[in-house]
C-alpha cells in the first residue's frame, strides 16, 4: 500500500511507519519537520503545517491515511475533506476520553459521549479534550462515511513515550528503595503499547476495516496493583511499596494521573472499557513485562532531555 501518515515522527506516528515498513508499505509522511527530522532517511516528506498548508497533498493519491495529532475539529475536518478523493480509507486516532463521565466500568463503544456546550471552542484543555476529540470523529466521518476507522486509543505506552506516565513507574521501581504508591491496589489500569496500536492499525487499514473501536489493554483486567508489582518483578526490582491513603494524597494537593501517573482517585470508568470489538478483530497485545523491560531499556538508552517530556494535563 501507499501510505500518508499526517505527522509520523513522534511515539504513535513513529511507531506507524515503523509497522508500515516491515509489512512492505510505502509511506509519506506530511509534517511540519520539527520533532526528529533525523528519523527514517529516505522517507518521502512533504513538509508543511496542516491549519495552513494542506494545498501541498493536490494532486497526489494512496491507499491509505492516519491521522494521529488531530485534536480541533476545524482543523481535522480540513484534512478529511482535502483527503477524501485521494485516499481508499482513512484512519482517526481519537481517544477513550470521548466518553461522558461518569462511565460506567466495562463500557463499550454505544457509551454516551462527552458533549461541549460551545462547539466552536478550539482551545484544548482536560475539560475539552474529549468532546473535542468526539466533534473530530464526527468530522472525519462526515467527509468520509462508511470509510474511517475511529481509534478511541486509551493511554499508549512503550518506548519513546514522551508523556513520563508509564515511564515514572518504571524509572522509579528499577531505583528501588520504598516507594511511595497510592493505596488503591484494586483499582483497574488499562494502556496499550503503542507498537500493538501501530500493528493493528496498519492491518485495519489493509483490508479497510471501518468503525469505531476501543484500543486498550490488556486483554484481561490487570489492577494498579499488579501493575505495579510486575514493573518490580520485570525489572528485578528491590523496591518496597509504601502505600498512601487516597484521601490524604489528596489533602496534600497530589494530583491523580499526572503527580502520580496510572491513579485515577476514583474514576474508574475510563480504565476498565470494553475491547472485546477490538480483539475480535484481532488485535493482539504482547505481555506486560515486555513493555516494562523494553522501556525501562529505552530510558536507559536516552538522554534525559530527550526521554522526559512534558507530562499531558489531558486525561487519557
Amino acid at each position: 500500500m501507499d501510505i500518508l501518515i499526517l505527522g509520523g515522527t513522534r511515539f504513535l506516528g513513529r511507531a506507524l511507519v515503523e509497522s508500515a515498513f516491515a509489512r512492505g508499505h510505502r509511506v509519506t509522511l506530511f509534517h511540519r519537520g520539527r520533532t526528529a527530522p533525523e528519523l527514517f532517511p529516505g522517507i518521502e516528506r512533504i513538509l508543511g503545517d496542516r491549519e495552513h498548508d494542506l494545498d501541498r497533498l493536490s494532486g497526489r493519491r494512496w491507499d491509505a491515511a492516519f491521522d494521529t495529532c488531530g485534536f480541533v475539529p476545524r482543523i481535522v475536518r480540513a484534512a478529511a475533506a482535502r483527503l477524501a478523493g485521494s485516499v481508499s480509507h482513512y484512519t482517526y486516532v481519537s481517544s477513550i476520553s470521548v466518553y461522558a463521565e461518569p462511565l460506567a466500568r466495562g463500557s463499550d463503544e454505544r457509551a454516551p459521549l462527552a458533549k461541549i456546550a460551545d462547539e466552536s471552542v478550539e482551545e484544548v484543555t482536560g475539560e475539552t479534550y474529549g468532546a473535542l476529540k468526539e466533534l473530530c470523529e464526527r468530522a472525519v466521518e462526515a467527509e468520509l462515511p462508511g470509510r474511517a476507522l475511529h481509534a478511541r486509543a486509551g493511554l499508549l505506552v512503550g518506548p519513546h513515550d514522551y508523556t513520563d506516565r508509564f515511564p515514572y513507574w518504571v524509572a522509579r521501581m528499577a531505583r528501588g528503595g520504598d516507594v511511595l504508591v497510592p493505596d488503591a491496589p484494586d483499582q483497574p489500569a488499562q494502556f496499550i503499547d503503542a507498537r500493538d496500536l501501530a500493528d493493528w492499525l496498519v492491518r485495519m487499514a489493509e483490508v479497510r476495516t471501518a468503525g469505531t473501536f476501543n484500543l486498550t489493554g490488556p486483554a484481561t483486567p490487570l489492577t494498579l496493583g499488579e501493575f505495579l508489582l510486575a514493573c518490580c518483578a520485570a525489572l528485578g526490582a528491590n523496591a518496597r511499596l509504601v502505600p498512601v491513603a487516597e484521601s490524604f494524597l489528596k489533602e496534600h494537593g497530589v494530583t491523580p494521573w499526572t503527580e502520580l501517573p496510572i491513579w485515577t482517585a476514583g474514576d474508574v470508568g475510563h480504565t476498565s472499557v470494553n475491547v472485546s470489538k477490538a480483539l475480535e478483530h484481532g488485535l493482539t497485545l504482547r505481555p506486560l513485562e515486555a513493555t516494562i523491560r523494553d522501556t525501562a531499556e529505552w530510558r536507559r538508552s536516552t538522554p534525559a532531555s530527550a526521554s522526559a517530556g512534558t507530562t499531558l494535563s489531558t486525561p487519557r
